[in-house]
Formats: C-alpha cells, sequence, structure tokens
C-alpha cells in the first residue's frame, strides 16, 4: 500500500483531530475510559461549584477566579486526552481513507451456466495447453456466449470470471486458468508488477488491482464487503479496535488505583472538618482543592494516552505494509518467545534452483535430464520450472507425451511425477512411474516397489548437503537414475539479526523440507537456535503445539494452503499478501510486501508498542509523588504549619500550589502525545538491562520531571499575578 506518510501534526490529521476532541466529550465516550470520566466528572463538579461561587461567593471557601481557573483546566485535560486519541486515529483514518479510494465500483466478465460451461471451459483450455499453444479466453466457444457483463457488487462467493488486459480484478479470488501480469502497486506500493497464475501459491489474486497482460480465469473467493480490501478498511479504522488483553489489564490497575485515591480523597474533608474543629484554627479544605488532589493524584496521564497507544501501535504496523486483524496480534508480537521461519525465502533468497544432474552409475545424464524433465512439468513450484529450464539448457526438451498422468507437487508426499505408458520409454508392461522429489520421499517410493536406493546415490545425495544445497532424488519405476542438486544462498546480515533476537530472549527455529544434513548446514551458516527437517504440515502444527504446552508464545509466516494449519495455530501469523487465500484468512497478520523477514520487523513493532506503554505508565505513576509534594501542604498548611516543611519545591501560595499541579497534570499529556504515538525505540538488549534503562530513564524522569515543571508553572502564575 501507499504508504504517504502525514507528519505528526500535520494539519490534515489537526484539524479534525480538534474537533473530535470536542465531540468525544459525549458520556458515553467518556465512559469508555474509566480515569479520564473521573477528571470528567470532576470538571463538570468545578465548574458547578465555578457558578455556586458566583452567586453565593462565602459558600465554597475559595475564590470564583480560582474555582474557574481549575476547572477550565481540568476540562483541557480530557481535551487534551480527546486530542491523543483523536490523533492517533486520524491516523488510522486516513490510511482507510487511502484504501477506500481504491475501491470503485467495477464491471467484471462473469461466465454464465456454471458449472456444466465451466467444466467444457476447463477442458477444452487443458487442450489447448496440451498441445502447446498459448491459449485465449475464447477458445471456450465465443466470448459473448459465454461471459456476461455484471457489476462486481453483484457477485458472489463461487462465481467465475474473465479478467482481460486492462480490466480491475473485481473481488478477491483464486487463479484458475491463465497466466498474467498484475499491477498489485495499489495495494503492496511495490511498483513492479507480479505474476499471477493456477496452481502454486501464485495463484491468489486481490480485489482492486489491474491485469496488465495476457488473462485470467478467476474464481471468486468472497462476497462483495468481505474483500482483503475491505478487510484492511476495517482493521485500521481506530475506532473499532478492540482492547487487548494487556491493555484490559492495565485498565483494570487504573482503576483499581483511581478508586483507592478516590476513597481516599472523599475521607479527607471530614478529616479537615475534623482536624479544624480540634485545632482551633485552619479552614476546611475546599471541594475544589480535593477534585484537584484526586485529578492529580489518580494516573490521568497513561489513563489519557493508553487508547491513543494503541491504535498508534496498529498505524506503525501499517506503516510497516502489515496489516493486523487487531491490537491483539500486535501485542502478542510483543511477547513472543519462539520464532519459526521458513529456510526458503526468510533465511536463504528463496530462489532456490536447479543447478547440476549427479546421474547414478550406468545411467547417462542425458537420461537423468529426461526424467527429471517429465517429472517435473507436474511441479509448478520455482524449483520444479527450474529442473524443466536445466533440462533444456542441457539440451533435452521432452515433446508432450501421449497417455502420460502426471502426479502434481504436495507438501505431504514431498514428489511430483508422471505415470508414463511403457511404450512412451521404450519398454514393455504397465505404465512406468517417474518421481523426482526429496530423497527420503522417493527412497520410500522405490522400497514400495521392491527396489533400493543404491549407496553411491545416498553418499552423492549426503556431499550435496553437506554443501548447504538441496539433493532430489529421481526414480523410473523402481530404480533411481540420481540427484538433481538445488542450490541457494544464505542471505547476508541473517545471522546478526538472529543473534539480536537471541539476545532478546527468542528462540529461532528453522523450518524446511529438507533433509537433516542440508538443514543442518544452514542452519549452522545462519546461526539459528533449532531446526526442523523434513517438514510436512503436520509436523509444523505438532512443533507449534509442543512449545505452546511448554508456555511458550510461537509466531510464525507462510504463503501456502498448506501452511494454513500451522498459521491458525500460532499465535503470531503473518501471512504473505502474495499467498492463497487460505493462508490470508488462517493468519492474524498479512505482509503486504510478502517479505518473510518482516517476522522479524513485526516482532520489533510489538516489543515497542508494550514498551511504549510500560514507559508511560511508570512515568504517570511516578509523577503522581511531586503532586503529592505539592498539593498535601497546600491544602492543610492552615490546619497544620508544619507541613510547610514538605513544600520543598517552595510554591508561592497554597492556590498555586494547586494551580500548577493541576495545569501541569494536564499540559504532560500534550508533551507525551510525540511518544505515545511515535513509539519507545526497541533496542534488543537483555530484559533485565532493558528494565534498568527504562527504570532509570522514565521511573526517575517520572519522579523529577514534575518538580521542575510545577516550579516553573508556578513562578509564571506569581509573575504575572494570577495567584
Amino acid at each position: 500500500m501507499n504508504n504517504n506518510t502525514l507528519s505528526l501534526f500535520d494539519g490534515a490529521l489537526v484539524r479534525p483531530a480538534l474537533l473530535a476532541s470536542f465531540t468525544k466529550l459525549s458520556p458515553r465516550v467518556q465512559w469508555r475510559n474509566p480515569v479520564m470520566f473521573v477528571v470528567y466528572v470532576g470538571s463538570i463538579l468545578t465548574t458547578l461549584l465555578w457558578v455556586h461561587s458566583l452567586n453565593y461567593p462565602g459558600d465554597t471557601g475559595m475564590r470564583p477566579g480560582f474555582i474557574l481557573a481549575v476547572s477550565l483546566w481540568l476540562w483541557f485535560t480530557v481535551l487534551f486526552a480527546n486530542f491523543a486519541e483523536a490523533l492517533a486515529e486520524g491516523r488510522s483514518k486516513a490510511q482507510a481513507a487511502s484504501l477506500r479510494s481504491l475501491r470503485k465500483d467495477s464491471w467484471a466478465k462473469k461466465l454464465e451456466g456454471a458449472p456444466r460451461e465451466m467444466a467444457r471451459l476447463a477442458e477444452q483450455l487443458a487442450r489447448v495447453r496440451a498441445e502447446g499453444a498459448t491459449p485465449e479466453p475464447a477458445t471456450a466457444e465465443s466470448t459473448s456466449a459465454i461471459w456476461r457483463p455484471e457489476r462486481a457488487t453483484n457477485l458472489r462467493k463461487g462465481d467465475v470470471v474473465l479478467v482481460e488486459v486492462g480490466d480491475m480484478i473485481p473481488l478477491d479470488g483464486e487463479v484458475i486458468e491463465g497466466v498474467a501480469s498484475v499491477d498489485e502497486s495499489a495495494i503492496t506500493g511495490e511498483s513492479a508488477p507480479v505474476v499471477r497464475e493456477s496452481g502454486g501459491d501464485f495463484s491468489s489474486v486481490t480485489g482492486g488491482t489491474r491485469v496488465l497482460s495476457d488473462w485470467l480465469v478467476v474464481r471468486i473467493g468472497v462476497n462483495p464487503g468481505e474483500s482483503f480490501l475491505d478487510r484492511m478498511i476495517g482493521m485500521v479504522e481506530g475506532a473499532k479496535r478492540a482492547r487487548t488483553p494487556n491493555e484490559i489489564a492495565l485498565t483494570i490497575l487504573l482503576v483499581a488505583l483511581t478508586l483507592v485515591f478516590l476513597m481516599v480523597t472523599v475521607t479527607l474533608l471530614p478529616y479537615s472538618l475534623f482536624s479544624a474543629q480540634a485545632a482551633g484554627t485552619g479552614t476546611v479544605v475546599s471541594v475544589t482543592a480535593l477534585v484537584a488532589l484526586l485529578v492529580c493524584l489518580i494516573p490521568t496521564t497513561i489513563g489519557g494516552l493508553l487508547s491513543a497507544v494503541g491504535v498508534a501501535g496498529m498505524s506503525r504496523m501499517m506503516q510497516a505494509n502489515v496489516i493486523a486483524t487487531s491490537g491483539r496480534a500486535v501485542e502478542a508480537a510483543g511477547d513472543v518467545d519462539v520464532l519459526l521461519l521458513d529456510k526458503t525465502g526468510t533465511i536463504t533468497h528463496g530462489n532456490r534452483q536447479a543447478s547440476a544432474f549427479l546421474p547414478a552409475p550406468g545411467v547417462n545424464k542425458a537420461r537423468l535430464a529426461h526424467a527429471a524433465q517429465l517429472a517435473s512439468l507436474a511441479d509448478e513450484t520455482p524449483e520444479g520450472r527450474s529442473i524443466v529450464e536445466l533440462a533444456r539448457r542441457e539440451g533435452v526438451d521432452v515433446p508432450p507425451v501421449d497417455g502420460a498422468v502426471f502426479v502434481p507437487f504436495t507438501a505431504q508426499t514431498r514428489m511430483s511425477g508422471a505415470d508414463l505408458p511403457a511404450a512412451a520409454l521404450d519398454l514393455t508392461g504397465d505404465a512406468v512411474p517417474l518421481r523426482k522429489g526429496a530423497v527420503e520421499a522417493v527412497r520410500r517410493h522405490v522400497e514400495s516397489l521392491r527396489g533400493t536406493m543404491p549407496a553411491e546415490l545416498l553418499r552423492a545425495a549426503d556431499e550435496v548437503a553437506r554443501r548447504g544445497s538441496t539433493p532430489l532424488a529421481v526414480a523410473e519405476g523402481a530404480r533411481v537414475l540420481g540427484i538433481v542438486e538445488l542450490k541457494d544462498i544464505v542471505k547476508t546480515g541473517i545471522r546478526e539479526r538472529f543473534a539480536q533476537l537471541r539476545r532478546m530472549g527468542i528462540r529461532t527455529v528453522m523450518i524446511t523440507g529438507d533433509n537433516k544434513l542440508t538443514a543442518a548446514a544452514i542452519a549452522a551458516e545462519a546461526g539459528v537456535d533449532d531446526f526442523l527437517a523434513e517438514a510436512t504440515p503436520e509436523d509444523k502444527l505438532k512443533l507449534i503445539r509442543q512449545y505452546q504446552s511448554d508456555g511458550r508464545l510461537v509466531a510464525m509466516t507462510g504463503d501456502g494452503t498448506n501452511d494454513a494449519p500451522a498459521l491458525a495455530q500460532a499465535d503470531v501469523a503473518v501471512a504473505m499478501g502474495s499467498g492463497t487465500q487460505a493462508a490470508k484468512e488462517a493468519g492474524n497478520m498479512v505482509d503486504l510486501d510478502s517479505n518473510p523477514t518482516k517476522l522479524l520487523e513485526v516482532v520489533e513493532t510489538g516489543k515497542a508498542l508494550l514498551m511504549t506503554r510500560g514507559a508511560l505508565t511508570t512515568f504517570s505513576i511516578a509523577n503522581d509523588v511531586a503532586k503529592y509534594f505539592a498539593i498535601i501542604p497546600a491544602i492543610f498548611v492552615s490546619t497544620y504549619p508544619q507541613l510547610a516543611a514538605l513544600n520543598v519545591m517552595r510554591l508561592a501560595s497554597p492556590s498555586s500550589a494547586i494551580l500548577s499541579a493541576v495545569i501541569f497534570n494536564a499540559l504532560i499529556i500534550v508533551f507525551l502525545i510525540p511518544l505515545a504515538l511515535k513509539g519507545v525505540r526497541y533496542r534488543p538488549i537483555g530484559a533485565a538491562a532493558l528494565l534498568r534503562r527504562n527504570l532509570a530513564l522514565y521511573g526517575l524522569g517520572g519522579l523529577l520531571v514534575p518538580f521542575i515543571g510545577i516550579k516553573l508553572i508556578d513562578l509564571l502564575l506569581a509573575a504575572v499575578g494570577l495567584v
């Protein structure tokens, strides 16, 4: 997605946020934040006291001007908290608006009469492809006879549409026929077009993207209003954000602290009455002063910024081109302690290509290349295609074989192949199965046919694996013809990234379908903590459940339908934007850049969110100490002159002390808005060192800053003669 990020206090954000600050003064809105609701009630109460003091000046015990000043600054406290939340929501809404602009009413060419016509279409297209020609969408009779124009809003899940050059893909779906170049820049922000085709993990298309070349037949996978674009808009709408478990727990703590201070403050009024009567001197503390004391002692700073922190966390994910389905997912990313990472594309560059054919003794290279190519024709993976290309470079180009039954590659079998008529190989008897795949999978296949894997080939496979490459075996019937070597390269700097994660206390586990020797070589080079070799979807799911049963939070990435069960089980599941619909629905985050290494950034963003919330909570509670030294002596010094010793800031007067504390309490929210929205910068250091650093910075800072701030405000009030 195009992230033209607005500056923090851009006028396009500030003006609506200022207006929203006032509209959020509704009691129904304020009630959702218990801490600020207390300030809201206090503001109303002091306003009424001010009105009363105008008519009955002697009843309140305070000058009307002082009550008005306290009341105004209490209202400012509420407005500043509203402004912080509205500003955070405004950034999310700006992102949602840019997405909403992509959603246009479009027309589609819908297939009529499915499924009978659809079956005929698929049959004719498949026949044309088998003949080696490039099929055209009109081969299934005339285009006008089958395809009918239909509004995108009228399409439903299961409908089949034709998308040609220049057409907008109406809704999310799966490509069932055709290959085309698709412009997804409106969604991902990536200007380079991507190839979408039927089969494999690149068959998913997103509504709102445009076909640049060729054509696609797409089966719609969602109903209108349920598309990926619609879900993205809903995800970034801050107003619809559900509070996370940690946020709820912190809210309960803040409410508990507020209730404690409320009960303490309420008891001070009868205590003051008794003390003034017993001492025979001094004045009874006013209700205005008690409200000011309550507001200053409850955790208003974090209470006013808590919602903004949560909204900003999701917004920062969005700026990284990662869509989180909920704040819970972002928060869980900060607590993750196990990362499951696919080898291909994450740890290695992912462009694993066939580099050599290693024939078995007595088998010539051309025969191995011929069999490997035939066995790879139904393999839609990049590796399978690279084998076909390598064979062609070696001078082998297999023509279509009549009567061949192709076996596509699956994650469960870890093989692909073709069952060929014996005559096609100049043999007699039944059909001959050609298989290409993982060495262990092919070995089991050969043994099931009462064959054996030659020791020489096992040694060759081990050598390939020790070099960090991937060996694939090729078998013709019960005989293994040789090994195909696939090469891949570990990404530069990935070892250092894993070292950082280790210092963060996060365990990294590499997941790969390679054999154990290859996996061990790559794992050692990359510096991961552990690896799972020859992994099937069931193995991934089992590993995640095992870690979760030990009380760990697990994160993983995936893009294929076979990854969906593991993604659904993981605590943080980042699905690739280019992946299948099943993967995106199973995950709780979607990476629009389809960059598997983004998982590392997701974890860091999640930890930054938790750190920001913790830092502001620490600061908020710590700065209450200074307010205590400002207000408590001020409201009781007339009755107990000895309390003047607690006036360590040497504030000008009791009225100045109270008003200075109230003003500081309001202004500190404004000064902390940038920190709440931008977040605390995460540093990959140990938990103990991180705790010491934050306590020193935000704990000690929370103690010292209010002393300085309240004193400066007091000096200013005294200088202008307002107290």
